[in-house]
């Protein structure tokens, strides 16, 4: 038998030690949509909790559109061009029409990187497409703290000066904010580090409620709430694709509203249940654009917990093409190898604001507590392999074989699409 795990730009087959029962876990699959252009069309005509879009951009003299970054596969081909032309057909100048990527705390893209983020030549030869730069103070406004956590709001300039602001992005499973999308695409996406900072501190990542598909008492979603409460009127273009990133829903509104009708279109598809748990788990970084870096492969180690027994061998299958991540990230990473997890999460938990990009190295110690980590990183060097703090593995099958031999059970459970899909015990 083989398996075939999201990996790169295509897929990683592996095939399987003899003797090995595979369960192979994955979304629903969804009827995809037969003319992308065509749904987002329709949904900007019929939106969920606000006017159709034609009615909004009337008599607006501004406007910016947010989008994600580069870590995400949002099809942005198909919804930036018909937003554009509805403003300028509405009499808004392209020189008021602003695209701002969403970078939260991640690097900018640009050049060619930049181009394929667009994915429409027209976009960026007729209005100006722009990185948001979280460290700097001077491009955010102050909006105040949020009034029960205290949480300091920041956010992009140009954002909020706009008179018109459309977030756009893809609904899936978030490994602390319970859902992408929607509110999450402007804190952090949009959001000054303070912010970022204080939403990724200890007291937040370590909420047992701040976890995948969860947002009720979710505290990292209930402050998005907060934010999006300051940040006033906005809008926003939800997504969901299916395995082979094709589109299966578009929902225009009102920012929540919006992300709540997608929300309830995907959350059960998502869930794969399986009546057990496994003694060796099988998964990977869900393949081209999330796989990478190490840091983002982080989140398919969280994933699949629920179904990992205690003691068990995780192991995950990720490109890591671009290497490791920020060098925030790397320096993090440093000191959970000298400093070991417990003593690592003893510096970081009395802390207000987390330290730039160390939030992922404490994802990484749930894993760390539950069982073995195995990782498969070609994109790796051998430094960067050594700051991981797992073990590195050279060939998926002899690992599967090894920790079959080993646990004494042949029973394995492969998650090809790593985080997009979240396996329940039932």
């Amino acid at each position: 038998m083989r398996v075939d795990l999201a990996f790169d730009r295509g897929h990683l087959g592996v095939d399987l030690p003899e003797g090995v029962e595979a369960t192979v876990l994955h979304k629903t699959a969804f009827a995809k949509l037969a003319d992308g252009r065509a749904a987002v069309l329709d949904a900007l005509s019929n939106p969920v909790g606000s006017a159709p879009y034609a009615e909004l951009i009337r008599g607006r003299k501004s406007a910016c559109i947010v989008i994600c970054d580069i870590t995400r596969p949002v099809p942005n081909h198909l919804f930036l061009r018909p937003l554009i032309e509805g403003l300028m057909g509405a009499g808004v100048p392209a020189s008021e029409i602003k695209v701002l990527i969403a970078t939260g705390l991640h690097r900018p893209n640009l050049g060619e990187e930049l181009e394929e983020l667009v994915g429409d030549p027209w976009v960026t030869a007729n209005v100006e497409v722009l990185n948001h730069y979280a460290r700097d103070d001077q491009a955010m406004v102050d909006l105040g703290p949020t009034p029960t956590r205290a949480t300091p709001v920041f956010v992009n300039r140009v954002f909020m000066e706009a008179d018109l602001r459309v977030v756009t992005g893809l609904v899936e499973p978030h490994f602390m904010a319970g859902w992408s999308g929607g509110r999450k695409v402007i804190a952090p996406g949009v959001a000054g580090h303070k912010t970022i900072r204080t939403f990724h501190s200890s007291r937040f990542m370590s909420d047992p409620l701040a976890v995948q598909c969860n947002l009720i008492g979710n505290p990292l979603h209930e402050e998005q709430l907060e934010v999006l409460k300051k940040v006033g009127e906005a809008y926003a273009v939800n997504t969901v694709l299916d395995e082979d990133r094709d589109l299966v829903k578009v929902s225009f509104g009102e920012v929540l509203a919006s992300h709540a009708d997608a929300v309830r279109f995907v959350e059960d598809g998502v869930r794969a249940p399986t009546p057990r748990r496994y003694k060796t788990v099988v998964t990977s970084s869900a393949g081209y654009p999330l796989d990478k870096t190490y840091y983002q492969t982080i989140k398919s180690m969280v994933t699949p917990l629920d179904i990992l027994e205690p003691g068990g061998t995780l192991i995950v299958a990720s490109a890591c093409s671009e290497g490791f991540g920020s060098p925030e990230f790397r320096e993090a990473q440093a000191r959970l190898v000298e400093l070991g997890p417990d003593r690592f999460l003893a510096t970081i938990a009395a802390k207000s604001l987390a330290d730039i990009d160390e939030w992922q190295t404490e994802m990484q110690l749930k894993p760390m507590r539950k069982g073995r980590i195995q990782l498969y990183a070609p994109g790796l060097t051998e430094g960067e392999q050594a700051l991981t703090g797992v073990e590195i593995i050279a060939d998926l099958a002899a690992a599967i074989a090894r920790s079959v031999a080993a646990s004494g059970d042949p029973a394995v459970a492969f998650i090809p699409e790593g985080p997009y899909v979240v396996p329940r015990l039932v």
